[in-house]
């Protein structure tokens, strides 16, 4: 059959080639934009005005100061955990469930002024969870809570934190406002030294604590380093300018429990960026703004949220239908991301996630086993992926012009490129917001604004008068420093022999066994994707890990037997054996080489890299190619075993060796 008379789905051959060009250009303006465009991270940055963009707006210091400090100069404590969002708490929580630590042997610290993590931070107008709440919010049935929406709002998923950290006696476990600075292993004493400096406001001085833990957790979450881009005169603006991750009330009126932004009345407002914030954001400003330009580089794509109350009685029937149904509903949903549901299986959350048949992409799938990485077979395999993915996407596109009235307005809200290069956004008043009088899109064709002047932001050569600029341009993605665990919580690590954590994961790439620890860097744990999986539903990943991690120290701790320290540390032999699984897999990410840049793919970071030892440097850092379910199966077969192959499991010289 011809070329041009073959059909996927409904289109032809030819129409997947023009699709796919136009991809191709789309990227290629972002990529060329990218070489030039820098980003200031504000939690770096000298500059006071951009610094204070990221101090804590929420946290209440004079009641925080009022408490006694959970971590004493030269304490000693059994498990440390670094980052109280949902990361660290299911890790506290599995703890103390698992029956390997009480609450009293567990510290837990964040840079934040309370519990949640993200969603401490982030409180912005808009703001839901884009993932269901009866697969999102952890611990739904040990807690007994039910979701008030099938979309949890940001102000109920941080209360429902609070109330995990309560009812596992965590609140007076944790210091919150500070900053880890160092991790070092003491070889002689085989505990963790750790230094931290905690802010406790305004007007008061810093406090530095040292501290000694004998098993340490980073658990501080990717979306810790808001970032703005570098753009020319950003400094000069006289109004008033916050990134969303700081949401400023006091400039819009309102709260995050009250979302009538009243100061806004009357303004000219500036949103720079359109990715997952920003959906959330721009309909909330356009209620109340006079005028809101919204600056865009690459179009967001954007489904259908369908949001509704929950129904109790569908929710006690069809939902919690059973013990167990959480964990159920999780992996169902997996199944449906990664392509790997049975046949017949009957589809749980049944939303905009489940109709991505090419999303797999970036989450991994089963169904493709080992692909062969000759350039003959990786062509194939991009190819496959494009044909599941174009009546997706083709989908999105015509939902863009069914719903935006102006034409022109329609075709640059067109998100070109394929589903698995951003996440996915989901909205029922985004593009209908298009069509109000006061919004205007301002699309810069992939550059971005091209200054900021005292009193407006100029695109191209026109400059829009603006009293506010509100920035929702995201975060440092974890691809920096090679997803080093070190680079990603900014704190550096030192282990065996002063080896720098950081500078091994620079030297070689990644190497850690199941993902979660690394040799030379005993009783150390930490979160992430790299070489272990990723779900599309963080805090169930969190879960996940936090499980496996402490049934490995269970079995540590059962075999040195009691009155023991156990000291557990990954060989070189596992991590290299382990790398090695990773990389055999590793071809099946193809498709996403040539993505649009983005918080994906490290803003385009991988397409300026040509040689090939720092590309494989990267390879080694993909997530485990077979999607959860294939991963979970992978290092339940390690359990099965029993011999914990990998893992060296000592006991402590002196148990209670001098600190």
């Amino acid at each position: 059959m011809a070329a041009s008379q073959q059909t996927t789905g409904a289109f032809s051959a030819e129409k997947l080639d023009a699709v796919r060009k136009r991809y191709t250009e789309e990227a290629n303006k972002r990529l060329q934009a990218e070489r030039l465009t820098h980003f200031i991270q504000l939690t770096q940055t000298d500059e006071k005005r951009l610094r204070e963009l990221v101090e804590d707006p929420w946290a209440d210091h004079d009641a925080l100061n009022r408490k006694e400090s959970p971590i004493k100069e030269n304490g000693v404590y059994k498990h440390f955990v670094l980052g109280a969002g949902f990361g660290g708490i299911q890790y506290a929580v599995r703890l103390i469930e698992d029956g390997l630590a009480s609450a009293d042997e567990i510290r837990l610290l964040d840079a934040a002024g309370g519990f949640g993590g993200t969603w401490y931070w982030n409180r912005f107008p808009g703001l839901h969870c884009d993932v269901e709440s009866y697969v999102y919010l952890p611990l739904l049935e040990e807690t007994g809570y039910i979701p008030k929406k099938k979309y949890a709002p940001g102000h109920e998923i941080r209360a429902h934190a609070e109330h995990i950290a309560a009812k596992w006696n965590l609140e007076n476990k944790t210091l919150f406002r500070t900053d880890v600075e160092e991790i070092v292993w003491n070889d002689r004493t085989e505990y963790w030294t750790i230094r931290v400096k905690q802010n406790r406001g305004p007007y008061q001085p810093t406090v530095k604590i040292t501290f000694n833990a004998h098993y340490v957790y980073l658990a501080a979450g990717v979306l810790t380093k808001p970032q703005i881009p570098d753009i020319p005169g950003v400094l000069s603006f006289s109004g008033s300018m916050f990134h969303t991750a700081r949401w400023n009330y006091k400039a819009t009126g309102g709260s995050q429990e009250d979302q009538i932004l009243s100061k806004l009345n009357g303004k000219r407002v500036a949103v720079v960026g359109t990715a997952a914030t920003a959906i959330g954001v721009i309909p909330e400003v356009a209620k109340y703004a006079a005028e809101l330009y919204v600056v865009q580089r690459t179009p967001a794509y954007v489904k259908r949220r369908d949001q509704r109350p929950t129904d109790l009685g569908e929710f006690e029937t069809k939902v919690a239908r059973k013990i167990g149904w959480q964990y159920e509903r999780q992996i169902n949903l997996n199944k449906y991301l990664t392509n790997s549901a049975a046949p017949g299986e009957e589809n749980l959350v049944g939303d905009g996630w489940t109709d991505m048949p090419a999303y797999s992409a970036v989450l991994g799938s089963p169904g493709h086993g080992l692909e062969d990485a000759s350039p003959e077979a990786l062509v194939a395999h991009v190819d496959k992926f494009h044909a599941l993915d174009l009546p997706h996407m083709e989908a999105v596109r015509a939902r863009v012009a069914d719903t935006v009235k102006d034409s022109e307005t329609a075709e640059k809200l067109k998100p070109w490129f394929p589903s698995w290069c951003k996440r996915p956004t989901f909205s029922d008043t985004y593009l209908e917001t298009f069509n109000r009088p006061n919004v205007h899109l301002l699309d810069t064709d992939g550059k971005g604004p091209s200054k900021i002047t005292k009193s407006g932001i100029v695109v191209g050569e026109q400059e829009y008068p603006v009293d506010i600029i509100i920035f929702g341009t995201g975060y440092q993605p974890p691809s920096s420093g090679l997803g080093s665990p070190a680079a990603r919580t900014n704190v550096k690590i030192y282990g065996r022999c002063g080896e720098s954590l950081n500078d091994k994961w620079l030297s070689n790439g990644a190497a850690t066994f199941h993902g979660y620890a690394t040799h030379g860097f005993p009783n150390l744990f930490f979160t992430g994707m790299n070489q272990a999986t990723i779900t599309g539903n963080n805090v169930f990943m969190l879960g996940l890990i936090a499980g496996h991690v402490a049934y490995s120290i269970s079995q540590a701790e059962h075999r040195v037997g009691p009155n023991k320290r156990a000291i557990v540390e990954a060989t070189k032999e596992a991590e290299e054996y382990h790398t090695s699984e990773v990389l055999r897999r590793s071809a099946f990410y193809a498709p996403s080489v040539g993505c649009t840049p983005g918080y994906f793919n490290g803003y385009g970071e991988g397409s300026r890299i040509t040689n090939s030892e720092e590309k494989l440097k990267r390879a080694r850092g993909v997530p485990w190619s077979e999607g959860t379910v294939s991963f979970l199966e992978y290092i339940q077969s390690w359990r099965n075993e029993g011999s914990l192959k990998g893992l060296s499991i000592t006991s402590a010289a002196d148990p209670k060796a001098k600190l």
